[in-house]
């Protein structure tokens, strides 16, 4: 009996950290998108719509279309799974086509001003992400049309897509972070601002990939 209830509690404590954990995460990834807007001030110069339009697409959109499968945190929690999948479709487009034109812009800005291009580790890795947000949602069309899986089981499917949905996810918070150490963002915050900015995408990232690891975890182990 009293084991019952230590397990019932133990069941309780952890539904509500992960709960926590989840609202936290839309609560940094929001704060740091009006962080950046705010300090951008898109529209004001070509280079604004850089850091706006990659923060919108990795740090809000990407990290919102992973949340919507939380079993704790997501804002649709009752609806059906089909239903999921198609808003975390959209937000995955809109992910997408803000991050190839916010790669474009900063592309075109080096052009203008005779700036050589990809030279730092920022740049590196914003477009390996760029390039593997497209791949990773082309590869995943077969699960929106099961025709084009033929030959291919779903659940394995899906399985690679959660864990390349996963690395993705790892590059566009690692960009996210890399652009915090740029001259142009520490010059317009305090220490203090960047440290707490550099929390966001730092905690948003383990958040997901705790989510990710125990959906698939429990995955196996329902299959086993």
């Amino acid at each position: 009996m009293a084991q019952g209830k230590e397990t019932e509690s133990e069941a309780r404590l952890y539904r509500y950290t992960r709960t926590v954990a989840a609202a936290l995460t839309h609560v940094l990834c929001v704060a740091f998108t009006v962080l950046l807007v705010f300090l951008s001030r898109p529209g004001s110069s070509l280079f604004s719509w850089h850091p706006f339009l990659m923060t919108v697409a990795f740090s809000f959109f990407m990290t919102e279309a992973i949340l919507l499968f939380s079993p704790h945190g997501s804002p649709i929690r009752k609806f059906a799974h089909k239903t999921k999948g198609r808003i975390h479709w959209a937000l995955q487009v809109l992910c997408v086509n803000c991050a190839v034109v916010g790669l474009a812009v900063i592309a075109y800005n080096k052009h203008l001003n005779n700036k050589p291009h990809f030279t730092s580790w920022h740049g590196l890795l914003g477009l390996t992400t760029v390039c593997v947000a497209g791949l990773q949602s082309l590869a995943a069309l077969p699960l929106k049309y099961h025709t084009l899986a033929k030959g291919w089981s779903l659940a394995k499917l899906k399985r690679y897509h959660a864990a390349s949905g996963l690395v993705t996810y790892l590059f566009g918070c690692g960009s996210l972070l890399l652009g915090l150490c740029s001259t142009w963002f520490t010059v317009s915050v305090s220490s203090y601002t960047w440290y707490l900015s550099a929390l966001c995408p730092v905690l948003s990232a383990l958040v997901i990939m705790d989510q990710v690891s125990r959906a698939y975890t429990t995955k196996k182990r329902l299959q086993s």
